[in-house]
């Protein structure tokens, strides 16, 4: 059988059980921004255990919990590709406890109206054993109270929820209610999380839920890690599985890691949207790609047209299927971190298409995981295999850049001629 009807067959499956509760798994990991251990240091290192020999170092820092798993630590000299994926999740925080024993909370960078009614988990450190914390869970966030509250703009949606609206319903009632809520540790800070773990979808090979930005992206970085490893590894490049912190609020986690492990090709894997389907934006006339139809690879902003050019090769060769999408002036991923961190790499951002992003029900395509799972897999094969076995140097880099002074002309190109039925 063709390398082509083999890696076809990825997608035409459903993900195996196996894998399904892997992702699952990581994508519920309570890890908001700023506090990713859940998802790095208990989900993520007892995994990348299972198969990464003892050669691998893992990398921690002191000022995130941003995790680098290090497949060659000895060999600085060769190619050293990092891939991104990011551990934070976006959250709701607590901003102040009124006298009602509403708790009034920030919403981040949810849209406030698709917060109301859903059940969330409230974590709180303990005051009396600090650095220890609770969770908090059976409440949901409001706005209004009821309909029979809302002003007439309201009722009608000519008017919306304001962030500043948003509270969580913890069911307090009786005596000081603000002291009640108070003695149960809360305090401004405190981090609120969506609890929607993935579930499959309806339609075949989708699932949704909360907060598959960016798990999927730590799922992928570490299903290509395992599959590597599995098929021997590779002989020339160094790769840095990188598990980021502080994406969501600024890039600055991949920075950091970017700035200390000093990489020369650096691939962020991220979300992206299913832009064929969102509704009500047609007249902005966004790239068409669409979930379902494999993962994506971004042109423009800092990216490397010859890493491109290298993806796209690898992936045409496999028979995986991709889609080319666009940045403009940043690419709105951990891509930026090498520019960002002031050091010199070749970087891209390949992506899987999701509907409802920063919402409970965000959803996805089991075949756009996949495909990029198994794209960035043989990228990394084309790589090492390259120069005659040699792999590819940051040399190749530094002279592949385009010479578009170099274009030639092209005039007009005419449909291709079909004869007739009855010729």
């Amino acid at each position: 059988m063709s390398s082509k009807k083999k890696t076809k067959k990825l997608w035409e499956k459903s993900m195996p059980k196996g894998q399904f509760d892997l992702m699952k798994s990581i994508l519920s990991a309570p890890s908001p921004i700023g506090m990713e251990g859940a998802m790095t240091h208990g989900v993520l290192e007892p995994y990348f255990k299972t198969f990464a020999p003892k050669k691998w170092k893992t990398h921690r820092f002191v000022g995130n919990a941003g995790v680098v798993f290090d497949s060659k630590p000895d060999d600085t000299d060769a190619l050293t590709v990092m891939i991104i994926g990011h551990a934070d999740k976006i959250r709701m925080q607590v901003r102040t406890i009124g006298e009602d024993g509403k708790i009034w909370i920030d919403s981040d960078s949810f849209l406030p109206t698709t917060l109301i009614g859903h059940e969330v988990h409230l974590f709180s450190e303990d005051p009396d054993n600090r650095g220890n914390f609770r969770i908090i869970e059976g409440g949901t966030i409001e706005a209004i109270g009821a309909i029979h509250f809302a002003d007439a703009k309201l009722r009608s949606g000519d008017r919306g929820i304001k962030k500043t609206m948003l509270y969580l319903e913890l069911q307090i009632h009786g005596d000081k209610p603000k002291a009640q809520v108070e003695a149960l540790g809360i305090r401004p800070g405190d981090s609120i999380l969506l609890n929607r773990p993935i579930k499959r979808g309806f339609s075949p090979d989708t699932f949704y839920g909360a907060y598959l930005d960016n798990g999927l992206g730590c799922f992928v970085t570490a299903e290509v890690a395992r599959l590597i490893e599995e098929d021997g590894g590779l002989k020339n490049i160094r790769v840095l599985y990188t598990m980021a912190s502080h994406e969501e609020i600024g890039r600055f986690g991949s920075r950091v890691a970017a700035g200390e492990l000093k990489p020369n090709v650096v691939i962020a894997s991220d979300v992206t949207h299913d832009y064929k389907a969102a509704p009500g934006i047609g007249d902005r006339r966004m790239t068409p790609i669409k979930m379902g139809a494999g993962f994506t690879v971004k042109s423009g902003s800092v990216t490397s047209s010859y890493l491109n050019l290298l993806y796209k090769d690898a992936c045409e060769g496999e028979g995986i299927p991709f889609q080319e999408n666009h940045a403009g002036r940043d690419t709105g991923t951990d891509a930026m971190a090498p520019f960002l961190a002031s050091i010199d790499a070749a970087t891209t951002s390949i992506g899987f298409p999701i509907r409802n992003m920063h919402t409970i029900s965000e959803l996805g395509h089991t075949a756009d995981v996949l495909t990029a799972i198994h794209g960035t897999v043989a990228l990394l094969k084309h790589m090492d295999k390259a120069n005659g076995g040699k792999g590819l140097t940051a040399k190749d880099f530094k002279k592949s850049h385009p010479r578009l002074d170099k274009a030639k002309p092209l005039g007009h190109c005419a449909p291709a001629k079909t004869k007739d039925k009855k010729g």
